[in-house]
C-alpha cells in the first residue's frame, strides 16, 4: 500500500465532464446533477483500507446530505485487471452492504480520474451551483492507523458553508489514501 496526498488542483476550476456507468449499468453523467446546488465527486474502490475504514460513515453521510439534495457521486478508477476486489462486482456488492444511495460509477478507462487529477482512494471534489471546485481534500481526520471518530466533520464544514452560502476556507487538508491503481 502506497500512501499519497489528493493533489489539490486549483480552487474555482470547473468539474471535469463524466459519463460513466453505474452498478446497475445505467449511464450517469454530470448533466444528471445540475439542478443540485452542490456537487461531492469522490474517487473510490473497494479494497483500499483507507475507503473501508470510512465507508460507513460516508454512507451515512450521503443519506443525511442527499436529503438537502446535494449531489454525491463516487467513481472507481482503479485498474480492474490489476485489482480484480475493485471491479464490477465487488462494487454491486459494496453498494447492497453499505446501503450506498448514491450512484458507485466505473472509469474504465480512467480518463475521468485523471480530468480530475484524482490521486488516491478516497479523493474528495466538491463543486458549487455552478460546478467550480470550491473544496477538495480529506473527509475528516480518521484513517486505519488513528482512534479519531470517523464524522466527516471537514466535508461538513465544507457542504455547510457552502449550502450557507457562506465563503470556503482556502485552507484545505489533502486526503491521503492509496494510490489510484493506474494502468
Amino acid at each position: 500500500m502506497t500512501l499519497i496526498p489528493s493533489t489539490m488542483p486549483e480552487l474555482g476550476l470547473p468539474a471535469p465532464q463524466f459519463s460513466l456507468p453505474d452498478t446497475a449499468g445505467r449511464t450517469v453523467t454530470i448533466d444528471d446533477f445540475s439542478e443540485a446546488p452542490a456537487l461531492l465527486v469522490t474517487f473510490w474502490c473497494s479494497h483500499c483500507p483507507f475507503v473501508r475504514h470510512i465507508r460507513e460513515g460516508f454512507a451515512a453521510f450521503a443519506r443525511e446530505y442527499q436529503a438537502k439534495d446535494v449531489a454525491i457521486v463516487a467513481i472507481s478508477s482503479n485498474d480492474e485487471i490489476s485489482h480484480p476486489q475493485d471491479g464490477p462486482e465487488q462494487m454491486c456488492a459494496d453498494v447492497e452492504e453499505f446501503g450506498y444511495t448514491f450512484p458507485y460509477l466505473r472509469d474504465v478507462s480512467q480518463e475521468v480520474a485523471h480530468a480530475y487529477q484524482a490521486a488516491c482512494t478516497p479523493d474528495f471534489f466538491l463543486y458549487d451551483q455552478n460546478r467550480k471546485l470550491v473544496y477538495r481534500g480529506r473527509f475528516d481526520a480518521a484513517t486505519p492507523s488513528n482512534d479519531v471518530r470517523v464524522t466527516g466533520e471537514d466535508m461538513r464544514a465544507a457542504i455547510n458553508a457552502l449550502l450557507a452560502g457562506k465563503p470556503l476556507s482556502a485552507e484545505q487538508a489533502p486526503s491521503i489514501g492509496c494510490n489510484i491503481k493506474w494502468k
